[in-house]
């Protein structure tokens, strides 16, 4: 699971003078989580805030033959987003995600792809039943044995999309949670 700490001064100062005051702040870490988990399906909703770096013209033609695009760049099939979720204990707010591709897509990076080499072969057998009489598991006439192919080992860069990410609106919206918390007790 990808967690994302929130590394603002004045959060985490707040956090350790209210948790000296008391003992049990699961009930405003369930808000706080709560909080963070809509910022980051806002994320998903606008395509990042600052807005994420375009796909590639590549990807889009790769979408568009299997009738993904037009749509959101992280959201092909929405496994992503959905995949999102929260946790709070008395000491944390959690927001993550058990996808394995999910770090490439936060952090960014290069994936390599090995050098391969694969035989494609294209339906060659004659199809019948034993009803008609036609000959089964025979190769069409004209046909050959599959064809074999090379490829070189390439590289595919992703760029950084951070979605598990909080701006400043959502760090004042903690910030005011945790004070109405402090005050009411």
């Amino acid at each position: 699971m990808i967690n994302i700490t929130v590394d603002d001064k004045g959060v985490v100062q707040l956090l350790k003078r209210i948790e000296q005051k008391m003992g049990n702040m699961r009930p405003v870490m369930r808000v706080i989580a709560g909080i963070m988990h809509d910022a980051v399906e806002e994320n998903f909703e606008k395509e990042g805030r600052p807005k994420w770096k375009p796909l590639k013209k590549s990807t889009i033609k790769q979408r568009e033959r299997k009738g993904h695009w037009p749509g959101k760049i992280l959201q092909v099939s929405g496994q992503l987003a959905s995949s999102v979720t929260q946790k709070a204990t008395s000491t944390s707010a959690i927001v993550g995600t058990n996808k394995k591709y999910a770090a490439i897509h936060q952090f960014g990076g290069e994936i390599t792809q090995a050098a391969r080499s694969e035989l494609f072969v294209r339906s060659r057998y004659v199809r019948g039943s034993k009803k008609t009489g036609t000959k089964r598991g025979q190769f069409k006439k004209g046909t050959k044995e599959g064809r074999g192919f090379t490829f070189r080992e390439r590289h595919i860069v992703i760029p950084a999309r951070p979605f598990l990410k909080l701006d400043d609106k959502t760090l004042d919206e903690i910030r005011n949670k945790l004070l109405e918390y402090v005050t009411k007790v």
